[in-house]
């Protein structure tokens, strides 16, 4: 029989940190427990909220000794806001917790030999974000809470103004532009009960982005009182599509190429750390006659092969993304829109593959379709250690682990962005 702490609290020592940045201790009767804003060798008193047969999930109600390896949050919303999971560990600590992350899944998941794994730190640890996403709700008496998801609480919407650490300035001063103008009950957005709006921060100013409500919306009302926002995109409830309703397309430099900021396009959201995941990639790709650029986005992998000599295919479902630069586009390099699944044996074997999958990984054909025609080196660039584990153990012993780094990112979230080099079996 389960024994549940009375009037559920307990008191638990913190021996490591979990994956998504909570500690991990165990209750008196021995289950695994995890609390979020605690640290490695805090002793804490905290208030059980979910209890399972082997786990429990708990809130940490009092720090009774603290570790000496902690530090002050520098967000006053960091209690209850659940943007950011590390703030109370210093810098130095979350680089290394974030290379046992990857170690740990790339042993314990892959079934791989991995001892230590290196973590490129970021060049800044605050306001790096060049893109933010908040949550607007409409509440009873024209009541409007936008902001950032709540601490274990994800359909709760924290308020957040200027608390946030790390939006980049231009972000927040927009952000705060748009709070103080957008009118009671935000009547001057679209109609709806819930909207998403992300900013994005560009070398020719700051696009907003508004997902949900309804079409029949016209900006022209807030866009005169909020002039740090040059350019709006709708996406409507009712209709699906991303439509530029506001100003013109931004230009940016990413990593000396100029892009056009169509819509949704992705790019990474901390341009300095970014840059140096991205200079790894070239650098450890080498000199191969062939290559496929699979999740290709904007194709600076692609187009940096296909200007050294390389024969590049490039394979995205973004429409969009795949004409976002604004570069003269080599003879040796093409492009294909669509999943990657239903394209990617067409061009293979190649000398180089490159993988750079959203969150989920790769589709589980994926795999089988590089084993049935096995490029010589492979380079993964994932932005979850356990996706990217179990989609290397899928490769099997058909490849070697060569070589394998982390590049930070996300600082003050558990969040971490991984490359790997794999390289062809000699027995394959």
């Amino acid at each position: 029989m389960l024994n549940v702490p009375a009037n559920g609290l307990a008191d638990v020592t913190i021996r490591s940190l979990a994956s998504d940045g909570s500690g991990v201790g165990e209750l008196p009767d021995g289950r695994i427990i995890f609390i979020p804003r605690s640290a490695p060798g805090d002793k804490t008193r905290v208030k059980v909220t979910a209890l399972k047969r082997r786990w429990a999930r708990g809130q940490l109600e009092e720090i009774l000794s603290p570790t000496e390896e902690r530090s002050n949050p520098l967000c006053s919303l960091y209690d209850k806001c659940g943007g950011c999971s590390l703030q109370h560990i210093p810098y130095s600590e979350q680089l290394k917790w974030k290379g046992r992350f990857v170690a740990e899944a790339l042993s314990r998941i892959g079934g791989l030999e991995v001892d230590k794994v290196p973590v490129t730190a970021s060049p800044h640890l605050s306001r790096y974000r060049n893109r933010m996403t908040f949550t607007l709700r409409r509440l009873r008496a024209g009541r409007v809470v936008a902001g950032l998801h709540g601490l274990d609480r994800p359909s709760h919407v924290i308020d957040v103004k200027s608390e946030c650490i790390l939006p980049e300035p231009e972000i927040t001063s927009a952000w705060i532009s748009l709070r103080d103008n957008w009118g009671t009950g935000a009547r001057r957005l679209p109609l709806g009960g819930r909207l998403r709006l992300t900013l994005r921060n560009s070398k020719s100013g700051i696009d907003l982005l508004i997902e949900g409500g309804t079409s029949a919306w016209s900006p022209e009302a807030l866009m005169k009182q909020v002039p740090s926002v040059s350019t709006v995109w709708h996406e409507p409830s009712d209709t699906g599509a991303i439509e530029l309703v506001y100003g013109k397309v931004h230009e940016d430099i990413w990593v000396g190429e100029k892009l056009l900021l169509v819509g949704d396009v992705f790019l990474q959201v901390n341009r300095a750390a970014a840059q140096l995941l991205q200079e790894y990639v070239i650098a450890t790709s080498g000199s191969p006659d062939s290559a496929v650029d699979a999740y290709c986005g904007v194709g600076y992998y692609g187009r940096q092969l296909a200007n050294s000599g390389a024969a590049v295919v490039g394979i995205d479902v973004s429409g969009t993304a795949l004409t976002s630069s604004c570069e003269k586009r080599s003879g040796n390099y093409r492009t294909v829109q669509g999943a990657v699944e239903e394209h990617l044996s067409n061009f293979l074997p190649v000398d180089l593959l490159i993988l750079n999958p959203p969150r989920s990984g790769l589709e589980s054909t994926i795999p089988l379709q590089i084993l049935d025609a096995p490029p010589e080196t492979i380079i993964y660039v994932s932005c979850d250690p356990a996706t990217l584990a179990r989609d290397l153990k899928r490769l099997g012993s058909a490849y070697a682990l060569i070589d394998y780094e982390a590049f930070d990112l996300f600082p003050q979230t558990a969040h971490i962005e991984t490359v790997v080099v794999l390289r062809r079996s000699e027995n394959q």
